[in-house]
């Protein structure tokens, strides 16, 4: 069975930083092209918002504009986990953040990871 769980959510000030992970369990994320979604408080009609990409044969990773510069996503191969760092989170950045896994033949999405930001 195929899971996907987020982790490193919080509640923290303007300015402070995150580390957000995705730890896969039933798949090789090295497969897969791994995204990070957000889909902020009141929205939840409308389409999650992509932060970040990385396709597994291709050292580019697209950024969200707005977190260009200030998230960086990475992978740890050996220990099957996806990271989002995001430093100076700003207020507008609070929203739920999920990863979502990809290829040509299935998807998966994890449950989530709240972030708040708030003085």
């Amino acid at each position: 069975q195929v899971q996907l769980v987020e982790s490193g959510g919080g509640v923290v000030q303007p300015g402070a930083s995150l580390r957000l992970s995705c730890a896969a369990s039933g798949l090789s994320f090295t497969e897969y092209t791994v995204r990070w979604y957000r889909q902020a408080p009141g929205k939840e009609g409308k389409a999650r918002e992509l932060v970040a990409a990385d396709p597994p044969s291709d050292t580019t990773i697209d950024y969200l504009d707005s977190g260009e510069g200030r998230f960086t996503m990475s992978r740890d191969n050996a220990k099957n986990t996806v990271f989002l760092q995001m430093n100076d989170l700003k207020p507008e950045d609070t929203a739920m953040y999920y990863c979502y896994a990809s290829n040509w033949r299935d998807d998966y999405w994890g449950q989530g990871t709240q972030v708040t930001v708030s003085s």
